[in-house]
């Protein structure tokens, strides 16, 4: 059996000002500490890089939480009126978000929007992961767009680099959807086509079963662009696909 996902502080700083950083993310690193472990966090390395500045009065809020699994850009603010503006935002729907994926198979279609509530899957039945959400007419209001970049084969197998515009911020949101249309995302080990995946990977680590089923250790998701006006200023940042799912799709 192999060792479980190496998590270690590693992101890049994209941009920063005195009022927020933005940073990209690597996964599998946590974007901030949880009651189960101690462990390296997102928040954890941005307190030492920015030491200097919370004890001049900084406070970091994070504006947009990613999965442990998932990579990309990340938007902290580091002031308390800045942290207001960014919520605002949030609530408003005014931040446009833009991810990569990789999903298995190849969509019959170019495009294709999915309005489908969600909500948690242990509200309406029994469901041995508690996080674990699901499409359901009782859920909140949810709705995706996918949009066809390319298609690819990998040993043998058909796999699609998709462009993702979440329209809303639901927990899992792009994942579930991605699943409800037939195209889960690489390397789900929760959304997938078995969700025991995760308690099996939960409780041994990662082995070669489950690699036959998953092809990647982490689900292949990534955050690629964040944009919004504020204050009449236009900010807008973008990254690359993250290296090892290029790598990936590239083979």
């Amino acid at each position: 059996m192999d060792e479980p996902l190496d998590v270690s502080i590693n992101f890049d700083v994209v941009d920063e000002c005195d009022d927020w950083i933005v940073v990209n993310k690597s996964a599998p690193l946590i974007v901030h500490p949880t009651n189960k472990k101690s462990e390296p966090t997102m928040l954890g390395g941005l307190e030492q890089l920015l030491s200097f500045d919370i004890q001049n009065g900084a406070r970091l809020s994070i504006i947009n939480r990613l999965d442990r699994e998932t990579s990309g850009l990340v938007l902290i603010a580091k002031r308390k009126s800045a942290a207001r503006m960014f919520g605002r935002a949030m609530e408003r729907r005014l931040i446009e978000k833009e991810y990569d994926a990789i999903c298995f198979g190849w969509p019959e279609w170019e495009e294709r929007t999915l309005e489908a509530p969600l909500l948690r899957k242990g509200e309406k039945a029994l469901s041995p992961i508690w996080v674990k959400q699901m499409v359901h007419p009782d859920g909140r209001p949810s709705e995706t767009h996918f949009r066809v970049v390319k298609r690819g084969m990998h040993q043998g197998k058909r796999f699609s680099l998709l462009r993702v515009f979440p329209k809303t911020g639901r927990m899992h949101q792009i994942r579930v959807h991605a699943a409800c249309l037939g195209y889960p995302l690489v390397g789900d080990k929760i959304y997938g086509a078995d969700e025991t995946c995760y308690l099996r990977y939960i409780e041994g680590g990662w082995n070669g079963d489950l690699e036959a089923q998953l092809t990647l250790k982490r689900h292949a998701l990534h955050a690629s662009r964040l944009a919004l006006v504020l204050d009449g200023a236009v900010l807008d940042w973008e990254i690359g696909l993250a290296k090892d799912l290029s790598d990936f799709f590239d083979a």
